[in-house]
Order: C-alpha cells, then sequence, then structure tokens
C-alpha cells in the first residue's frame, strides 16, 4: 500500500488501533506491518490465517469494510494485495 506522504500518520493510528481486532479475528494467527526501507510511503501488512475461508470472512466482516473505507482514502497509488501457500522449503 502506497500512501500520500501527509496521509502516513493516518493510516498509522488506523492500523494501531484495529490491528488488535485483526488479531482476535477467527483464524488469524499473525499480522505486522512493515515499510519499505527505500520508498518509505509503502507498507504491506503480513498475515497468517488458517484457511483462506478465515481470510474471506473477515475481508466480508463490517469491521473489515470500516476500516478499509478510511484506509483506502489515504492511498496515493492502487494497493496490490497476494495470498500465498507456503512453497516446498529447500534443505541444504
Amino acid at each position: 500500500m502506497t500512501f500520500k506522504t501527509e496521509n502516513i500518520p493516518s493510516f498509522e493510528r488506523i492500523f494501531r488501533d484495529s490491528s488488535a481486532t485483526i488479531r482476535a479475528s477467527k483464524g488469524c494467527r499473525h499480522l505486522e506491518l512493515y515499510r519499505d526501507m527505500h520508498h518509505p510511503n509503502t507498507f504491506f501488512t503480513y498475515s497468517l490465517w488458517d484457511t483462506e475461508q478465515d481470510l474471506e470472512n473477515y475481508r466480508n466482516s463490517e469491521f473489515f469494510r470500516e476500516v478499509w473505507g478510511r484506509t483506502r482514502q489515504l492511498f496515493s497509488e492502487k494497493p496490490r494485495a497476494w495470498s500465498l501457500g507456503k512453497h516446498n522449503e529447500f534443505q541444504s
């Protein structure tokens, strides 16, 4: 997610205020916020969910709609998201 510089404090407040509720959502095992070291307006959330359905249930919740509605107004670029599955772990 890339934000307008002046909107970063607002985004950080939204994330801080909503992260406990996200972490308490059914199936959420982990949530972190990362900031790009070379592009300080760009942030990434990293979350782990028990199942894809748990993630979809969260995305369809009233809480998500409210938080996302406030967050998306702060972007300077269209956000992107990926859902990933663990790949083989290579042994040396």
